[in-house]
């Protein structure tokens, strides 16, 4: 497993600006979190920095745009399989720009397409848990020079 997600229990903090750093997260937290569901606020501090539109939203979480709306209108919690992939994909987000260094070059890296992934842009794998696995792989075998 990646350094980038080691939780140190005694780091977590109750500060509500932390409390979107998902990698401050105990494991323990994070399995509530997913059983009682993401609140649509926490969705979007989640999200904010990961350059998706509502539409990747809504095809990597098999919602329609209209579904989403109301989640955020009506200030919604996301059901517990939403909110899996959710934070999936929030912790291999903040794995990319630890890989990368950079959030650009991350945020290219998940648009062009990869050899090592099939010749498919590694975005287009988020939609399912086994994809998000090869993505989060993939970052793994490039953080630690396995390129082949």
């Amino acid at each position: 497993m990646s350094k980038a997600l080691i939780v140190n229990r005694k780091t977590i903090s109750r500060n509500s600006r932390e409390k979107s750093d998902i990698l401050l997260w105990d494991f323990t937290k994070l399995s509530q979190t997913v059983k009682h569901g993401v609140k649509y606020s926490l969705f979007r501090k989640l999200t904010d920095p990961i350059p998706f539109s509502a539409f990747d939203w809504s095809a990597i979480l098999h919602l329609s745009e209209r579904t989403m709306q109301r989640y955020k209108t009506e200030k919604k919690t996301f059901d517990p399989i939403y909110s899996d992939k959710i934070l999936q994909i929030a912790i291999l987000y903040k794995l990319g720009n630890e890989v990368f260094g950079d959030k650009a070059n991350f945020d290219t890296w998940l648009e062009t397409k990869s050899v090592a992934l099939g010749g498919v842009k590694p975005k287009e794998l988020l939609d399912n848990t086994f994809g998000i696995s090869l993505v989060k792989d993939e970052l793994n075998r490039i953080e630690n020079g396995v390129l082949a």
